[in-house]
Order: structure tokens, then C-alpha cells, then sequence
């Protein structure tokens, strides 16, 4: 027996190897290995390491101070399991409790704090508002449904409101029964799903010019019970739906055939989400034993799921949100104050447990903002606005990703859907497919707004240098010297109209007037701000360098217009 070698513990039966130590000048295959000669009792000679290694493995939330939350919101008590919140960049909808019909409030972003009691509402329902969704590519419009069996379409206004607003844009009357879900197609502009307790599901076209419309372009009738949930793939070709009779079905919306439907009794589901692009989809439910529990399935076979896990024994149900940017899955429970998060890897185990935020004040509704809304340079990769009824207080909580610096992480932000339709209405109606427009999220890089923004003129081109070079000039006819006068004034004229249009755009900022936006307050603000400008110039100083070169082939242009001037 080799001297310094460590006893065998009595019950090993297993290979031994020895592996020589960092007193033989060979590094230590353990952290906490002893000196000299060390022993390796593995069966297999391969090394795995205990943790996965992911950049969001210390992702952690961080609930907003008392001032940036929204107090004094009267948050409806309806049981309706929905999510009552609806966020963009520009405004937060909270469904509230009112006397006589449903109503709510939208509410700019940025005005936090304690809330005007008699602050005007939307309230045209005369029923109980039930679902809210903003346009996905217009955040100046918004659908609600009721309990009276209508969608109506919302335009807000861009200035604060000033009182109630009870005429909607458009109103949608198909449902006999009350609606209780709605979606926003995800690439295809004004096109609007809705479910009711009819068990029908509707498809509208927005794109009419009729205020009232009462024939949808499609009904589903394909289930046999309540709609819970519904959900789309990435370019809104599939859609997924769970239903009270526990099954989930896999439907082409536009045939109206069921593909997939997968009917498992140990598995009784409450929502459905589709994963981004990995073809499977995530349920959330109550297994055989009133376990809340999440299951994963495959898109193209719902016999069985690929995986259960039980999560705890509470009633609440359990909404999942999806970042296909980061490939993380955020399981919320109403009812409680905690939030689970995963990543989601295309191989076994599929599902990777990252951390729990937890909190004791229990939420009755989520919203979460679009990723072209969040704070890139505190690397908030995303953003909830929790509900809490028992306070009357609205929550944001940022998921943060830990970094040291505060610039544009380009790593954890990659190219991520835009606020531009990829389709319109009548072209996904005739069959055509297309994923999302995709922008980046860099500060200054554009793209990422939902309004139309004010197009750029031609830029004008400089033509007083260029005159020198043609000595025929004094020579030329007064036809061509009164044309000649006649473009200079005409270009004069454009170039006063384009520094006009350039100070409205400069004024005018997604449709809001930045003059009265208060001044940086914090030193993330200001760094903000800071990488715009720094952007501006870059875009800037490549727009110059353009110029310049088409003022060179001009000039090229009009020597050679000179030389064939002298040949005559």
C-alpha cells in the first residue's frame, strides 16, 4: 500500500483511482482536495459540473419605492381569473371597482404616487370590465371586454385626460354571452381575438372604417366549455388554447382545424403559453393531488407532457410569462407575493430553476411592460406592475440582471420585437406568414416606437462651390439664368420648410412634447440620456459623411454637364 494514501471507508466497493496532487506538480481535480497524492473514487472518469452556467443564474427583482408605485388606485374585486393590468411605455390600464357598469383607469407611466380620487375613467361598459389589452402597435389604443358582451376599442389621448371618456372608437358585438378573453394578434396589425362563455372564439378585422362591427371574419367552435387561455407562436400562425374541460388544443386560426389536443386527466390546466421559437408549450394547472403545477409539452405531440413539477399547495392560479429574449419563464401566483423564475434550455431537464422573489403582500393581477420599455442601462431585462388590492397600490417589481456597469449590455440585450406590424390585416387573412419586425434595444438606435414618426426630407445639396468651377458661367443664355435664379429660390424655400419641419421634430418626441419632461432626476436618468446624444452624433456624423459624398458626384456631374456645355 502507497504511504500518504488516504484510508477506503469501509463500505466502498466501488473503482479506485489514484490521481496525483499539487505537491506532484499536478493541478487538484477538487477545490478541497489534500496534499500530496489524492483519491478519485469515481465509477465514471467524466466530470460534470453541479451548476449550469448562465448569465441569469443571480438575476434577483427589486420592488420600486413607495414613490414610483401608483397609490390610491381603486383595484377591481372582480374573481375573474385575468390579469386586470395592461402596460406600454406610455401608459398603465388598471381595471377598478365602480358602481353601474366597468370602467378603468389609464394612467401615464411616469405619474406616480397618490392618485386623483376623482381622476377621469374609461367607462363605457355596462358591464364588468373583464379583460384590457393594449394595441401591440399603437399605444394609444386599447381594447376592453365586458360582462355585457361587447370589445370596444379605446383611443386615448395624448395629453392628460380631463374627463371621463364613454364613446369607444369602435365597438364589437358578435359574442351572446359575456367575453371574457382578449389578443392582439402578435405581427399582423388591427386584427383582435376574442373568447366569450359562449365558447366561441371570434378573429375581427380593425381595418374597417365602421364604427359598429357585428360579423367577425372567423369563428372558432371548436370547444366544448369556458375558454381559460389563450396564446400565439411567434409569427401568430398557431394558436393555443386551454379550456375548462382540462384539454388544451393546438388550433390553426385562420382553417379553424384543431392540430394537436392533448387530453391528460393527471393534468388539469388553467393557462397555456407557447415558448418563442422551441416548438413547446407551458401549462399551468393543478395536478391529481390540488398541487399547483407547471407541465411542459411538446408542440408537435400532446399525448403526453415531457415534464410535471409540482410547485406547492396553494388555491391561487398561477399566470406564466415568457421572455424569448433571455429564455426565461416567470410563473406568478395570485393570491401570493411571490414570483419563480426559470430558464428554458431546448435539452433535458428543459426546465432550470434560477430563484424566487417573494414578497407578503399578495397580488390579485400582473402587467408587464414591453421590452422597449424597460431601463437598458440598470440591465432590467423585465419589468412587472403587481396589483394589490388590500392597499390600493400598484407595484412596479424590475428583474435585474447584476452588473458593475451601467452601459448598454449588448449581451443580455439582443434584437427583440418592435412596436411595426410585419403584416397587415387582410394579408394574414389571405395565408401570408412572417415573424416579428425585430429593432435593438440601444439607446438612440430608433425603431422601437409605436406612433409614426415625422419623415426626414431630402437632404439639399450644396451648389455655391461648384458655380466657381464653370467658367462659362458669365457666358451662359438668360433662359438658363432665370432657370437657374428660379431652383435657387425653390431650394431656398425647401430649405427654410425643412428647418421648420426639423424644429416640430425636434420638439415633437413619439408624440409628446419634451419641453415639459422634467429634467434628469436620478444618475441612471442622466446616463440615459447621456448614450442617446452620444448616438444622435454617431447617426449624425454618418449622415454627414453621406452628404459629402453625394456632393462629390454632383460635382462630378456638373464638370462633365460644363464640358459638353464647351463642345457647343
Amino acid at each position: 500500500m502507497m504511504a500518504g494514501r488516504p484510508p477506503l471507508p469501509p463500505s466502498w466497493k466501488g473503482p479506485v483511482c489514484l490521481v496525483p496532487g499539487p505537491s506532484a506538480g499536478w493541478a487538484s481535480r477538487t477545490r478541497d482536495a489534500p496534499q500530496g497524492p489524492t483519491l478519485l473514487c469515481a465509477a465514471r472518469m467524466s466530470w460534470h459540473p453541479l451548476y449550469r452556467s448562465s448569465k441569469f443564474r443571480h438575476v434577483y427583482g427589486k420592488a420600486a419605492s413607495k414613490d414610483k408605485c401608483y397609490d390610491c388606485v381603486p383595484i377591481t374585486l372582480s374573481v375573474h381569473d385575468n390579469h386586470f393590468c395592461a402596460v406600454n411605455p406610455h401608459f398603465i390600464a388598471v381595471v377598478t371597482e365602480c358602481a353601474g357598469g366597468g370602467a378603468f383607469l389609464v394612467i401615464p407611466v411616469h405619474q406616480t404616487g397618490k392618485l386623483d380620487p376623482h381622476y377621469p375613467r374609461i367607462c363605457g361598459h355596462k358591464g364588468n370590465v373583464l379583460d384590457i389589452k393594449w394595441n401591440p402597435f399603437n399605444d394609444f389604443v386599447i381594447a376592453s371586454c365586458s360582462e355585457d358582451a361587447t370589445i370596444k376599442i379605446w383611443d386615448i389621448p395624448k395629453h392628460l385626460l380631463t374627463k371621463n371618456i364613454t364613446s369607444p372608437k369602435k365597438e364589437l358585438l358578435g359574442h351572446v354571452r359575456r367575453v371574457g378573453l382578449i389578443e392582439w394578434h402578435p405581427t399582423a396589425s388591427n386584427i383582435l381575438f376574442s373568447s366569450g362563455y359562449d365558447y366561441k372564439i371570434m378573429i375581427w378585422n380593425l381595418d374597417t372604417k365602421e364604427a359598429v362591427l357585428s360579423n367577425p371574419v372567423k369563428i372558432l367552435d371548436a370547444h366544448k366549455d369556458v375558454i381559460l387561455s389563450m396564446s400565439f407562436n411567434t409569427d401568430g400562425s398557431l394558436l393555443a388554447t386551454a379550456c375548462r374541460d382540462r384539454n388544451i388544443r393546438l388550433i390553426d386560426p385562420r382553417a379553424g382545424v384543431i392540430l394537436q389536443e392533448a387530453s391528460y386527466k393527471s393534468h388539469r390546466v388553467n393557462k397555456v403559453l407557447f415558448l418563442g421559437n422551441m416548438k413547446k408549450l407551458l401549462s399551468t394547472g393543478t395536478s391529481r393531488w390540488n398541487n399547483r403545477q407547471i407541465a411542459l409539452w411538446d408542440q408537435n405531440d400532446l399525448s403526453v407532457p415531457l415534464m410535471e413539477e409540482d410547485l406547492d399547495g396553494s388555491s391561487g392560479i398561477l399566470f406564466p410569462f415568457y421572455d424569448s429574449d433571455t429564455h426565461m419563464l416567470y410563473v406568478v401566483g395570485k393570491g401570493d407575493g411571490n414570483i419563480r423564475y426559470y430558464e428554458i434550455s431546448p435539452e433535458k431537464p428543459y426546465l432550470n430553476y434560477l430563484m424566487e422573489y417573494r414578497s407578503p403582500l399578495p397580488q390579485k393581477g400582473i402587467g408587464i411592460m414591453p421590452k422597449r420599455g424597460l431601463e437598458v442601462s440598470a440591465c432590467e431585462i423585465f419589468r412587472f406592475y403587481k396589483l394589490i388590492p388590500t392597499k390600493s397600490l400598484v407595484q412596479p417589481i424590475s428583474m435585474i440582471v447584476p452588473r458593475r456597469s451601467e452601459s448598454y449590455q449588448e449581451d443580455i440585450y439582443p434584437l427583440t420585437t418592435g412596436a411595426q406590424p410585419a403584416l397587415t390585416a387582410q394579408e394574414w387573412l389571405n395565408g401570408v406568414n412572417k415573424g416579428p419586425l425585430l429593432v435593438s434595444l440601444r439607446p438612440g438606435s430608433g425603431a422601437v416606437n409605436s406612433l409614426p414618426q415625422f419623415l426626414e426630407p431630402e437632404p439639399l445639396q450644396k451648389t455655391t462651390a461648384l458655380s466657381q468651377n464653370c467658367d462659362w458661367a458669365g457666358r451662359m443664355p438668360l433662359e438658363e439664368k432665370q432657370k437657374r435664379s428660379e431652383i435657387r429660390d425653390s431650394r431656398n424655400q425647401l430649405k427654410e420648410e425643412e428647418i421648420l419641419l426639423k424644429k416640430e421634430q425636434m420638439r415633437l418626441s413619439n408624440g409628446f412634447d419634451i419641453f415639459e419632461c422634467p429634467p434628469p432626476k436620478t444618475e441612471n436618468e442622466l446616463l440615459q440620456m447621456f448614450y442617446r446624444q452620444q448616438e444622435e452624433i454617431r447617426r449624425l456624423r454618418e449622415l454627414v459623411n453621406q452628404r459629402d459624398v453625394q456632393i462629390k458626384q454632383l460635382e462630378l456631374e456638373l464638370r462633365n454637364v460644363c464640358k459638353d456645355a464647351r463642345r457647343y
